[in-house]
């Protein structure tokens, strides 16, 4: 298959490349605060993602959006993560979030919820992960448990982004424990101010967000807040998580390119012992690694892009593209502050916030050694006798 991008998305990186090179870049240690972009990058930045024809590409045109594919948005995924000037989680630049199960509303519950995301009066929080069942779901422990037309729900959620920020949350909890992960699991939309609702803890983590913990206490939801049937709720979750790993994979990409630039330049700039770094063995082989793997990586992303463009089942490419790209670009990040020595440790220069924000993918959203298990059901089942 031909990964050539068609000459419009090569217009659109194009585009993208010279938007984070001049205006992006030049300021990015200078936008965020707690992981924000502070209001006045904010508003500068969205009103660009407007003019260059980002804004709402993920929304459906029927709702307004630009309705792109997969492999346009690895596009724009990868030429943003080339900078650390937008958070890693948190605001987009390119309007609301909209989580993919929100299009599955009919109704009353459109109104509610669907409808003022996208107008951006409202705000969801997407809560799966427990203590106890991060990347095993089927080990979850919250329950809904049904008392005539309301749903009473008991449990724990933890490492929930945005729950403070939050008007609502999607809940995902065992209706029937009996059947983990395998139709076991629903959805349920929970209002944040529901009686028994309650954000217990923050956790500040080494990327600079806080993401939550929620407990709820014979939390009652009506019935009518289930989103689907009763034990469908973790494979329409996993339809939403499908797109995300290949998210991973793209913005993997765009951080290991700018690791690969940083690292290359400064190579060639900096003397040691009468030499450039550059003319050392041992610093050629590292960028020589790093460019390999970037170019392996960019052929999975893209390549799992097309597949669910093209309506294609591409499952195990998406946990390929997340598993190898993201312990890619953590090994480039890494390779590049090596090169670089104690000027990395600092905060001048971005390569400590693309070598911690790196560390930190290769566990959310499914860590590498939960994809390789999926992987590995993969390879036993295709190859050998």
């Amino acid at each position: 298959m031909d990964f050539t991008l068609p000459e419009e998305l090569r217009l659109l990186k194009d585009n993208l490349r010279r938007f984070v090179n001049a205006e992006m870049i030049p300021v990015e240690r200078e936008t965020c605060e707690n992981d924000e972009l502070k209001p006045e990058w904010r508003d500068k930045f969205q009103k660009r993602a407007k003019e260059l024809g980002i804004w709402m590409m993920e929304v459906p045109e029927e709702y307004g959006g630009m309705g792109l594919g997969v492999m346009p948005r690895v596009v724009v995924w990868e030429e943003l993560a080339r900078t650390v000037a937008l958070p890693a989680r948190g605001d987009s630049i390119m309007g609301p979030t909209v989580r993919a199960i929100l299009y599955d509303l009919e109704g009353e519950m459109k109104e509610k919820y669907l409808l003022p995301v996208l107008r951006g009066e409202k705000r969801a929080c997407f809560a799966q992960t427990e203590p106890d069942a991060g990347s095993d779901p089927g080990s979850m422990r919250t329950t809904a448990v049904r008392d005539g037309d309301q749903y009473v729900i008991n449990g724990v959620k933890r490492f929930i982004s945005g729950a403070d920020k939050s008007q609502f949350a999607q809940v995902m909890a065992a209706t029937d424990r009996s059947k983990g992960s395998h139709g076991g699991i629903s959805c349920f939309l929970v209002d944040m101010d529901t009686p028994g609702v309650k954000i217990t803890a923050r956790y500040q983590t080494m990327m600079g967000d806080r993401p939550c913990e929620i407990v709820f206490d014979n939390a009652r939801v009506p019935a009518g807040n289930r989103v689907g049937g009763e034990g469908e709720g973790f494979k329409m979750g996993q339809k939403w998580l499908g797109v995300g790993r290949i998210k991973h994979g793209a913005r993997a990409l765009g951080v290991a390119e700018r690791c690969l630039e940083m690292a290359t330049s400064y190579a060639k700039q900096r003397v040691t012992f009468g030499k450039p770094l550059s003319e050392r063995q041992a610093i050629q082989f590292m960028l020589v690694d790093s460019y390999v793997e970037l170019h392996a990586a960019r052929l999975m992303v893209y390549q799992a892009a097309a597949k669910a463009d093209a309506g294609e089942d591409n499952r195990v490419e998406a946990y390929v593209s997340k598993s190898y790209a993201d312990e890619m670009a953590f090994r480039v990040a890494d390779r590049c502050m090596q090169i670089h020595g104690g000027i990395a440790l600092t905060t001048d220069l971005p390569i400590e916030k693309f070598w911690r924000q790196q560390r930190s993918f290769r566990i959310t959203e499914g860590a590498t050694e939960v994809m390789k298990m999926v992987i590995a059901r993969h390879v036993l089942k295709t190859f050998g006798n």
